[in-house]
């Protein structure tokens, strides 16, 4: 009797071998994963993997790269948990069980010849780094293109020689912020809110793409709701709550939605009236 799932099961994982390590942050790692069977992984931005470390178990981990064609995939990593801890131990060439790509994605398609603003909060750019990274490889089929990355402190930025590079093209409008500075600290101080009157948008042809902590949400949405943004064009995602991938576990259930289903990329104007979204 044959026991064997069918190959390409999304219940199975297939090995991924570490091809490189960067440490980002005290706690923070970035992943580059090739998987052993040479195909691509396969994913839009926004999406996410399962994760599992052989005996310890399995997580949920956003892809934080662009679709790229040698084939390997970044996941940033945050040692929260057994999974991530376990993760954080693995050195080049370790060997990583990979689920998916699952969920929705960021809207790479509707944005097109339109303008973008992203507004990234704490380890939210690690998912938002997947759709700045293709539109700024795809750059001539975007409008403006605004970002906004807000911070705890210095010490917890991410990818800090790509934000250097963003700081200085010309063709991306980037800000940035700190809730708190340390001593080395010259730019803007104070939640990420507090860089919307720098911006300017045409809120008609604008779509606004956020991802942070959920206490962030309802404040940026106020900004952008006072900016003319209309609901639809706005984009969040809610992955913080997910657990199976499959709609199985109900962890991530909110009302009817399952966020690792139904998103974790999910339009405004879909969720607004859902309290437990935001």
């Amino acid at each position: 009797m044959n026991h064997s799932m069918p190959d390409g099961s999304p219940y199975v994982p297939k090995w991924a071998e570490i091809s490189r390590i960067e440490k980002l942050t005290e706690s923070e790692k970035l992943f580059e994963l090739r998987l052993s069977n040479g195909q691509p992984l396969g994913h839009k931005p926004g999406q996410f993997v399962e994760v599992s470390v052989l005996g310890i178990g399995e997580a949920p981990i956003s892809i934080s790269s662009p679709p790229i064609n040698d084939n390997s995939f970044e996941l940033a990593v945050r040692k929260v948990g057994n999974v991530t801890n376990a993760m954080h131990n693995l050195g080049v060439g370790g060997k990583l069980g990979i689920r998916g790509p699952f969920g929705t994605n960021f809207p790479i398609d509707e944005a097109k010849g339109k303008d973008i603003l992203f507004v990234a909060g704490g380890i939210g750019l690690v998912p938002l780094r997947s759709f700045i990274k293709f539109v700024l490889e795809n750059r001539k089929d975007y409008g403006e293109v605004t970002v906004l990355f807000g911070a705890r402190n210095p010490s917890e930025q991410l990818f800090l020689s790509e934000l250097e590079q963003w700081r200085g093209r010309k063709d991306i409008s980037y800000l940035e912020t700190v809730d708190r500075a340390d001593e080395n600290w010259k730019g803007n101080v104070g939640v990420i809110t507090t860089l919307f009157p720098k911006v300017q948008v045409d809120p008609a042809k604008t779509i606004c793409v956020v991802v942070g902590p959920p206490v962030m949400y309802r404040f940026v949405i106020m900004e952008t709701k006072a900016k003319g943004i209309p609901d639809k064009q706005i984009f969040l995602s809610l992955e913080r709550r997910m657990k199976c991938g499959l709609g199985k576990c109900g962890h991530c259930q909110i009302n009817n939605i399952y966020v690792c289903q139904d998103g974790p990329v999910l339009r405004y104007s879909d969720i607004f009236a859902l309290e437990e979204a935001l």
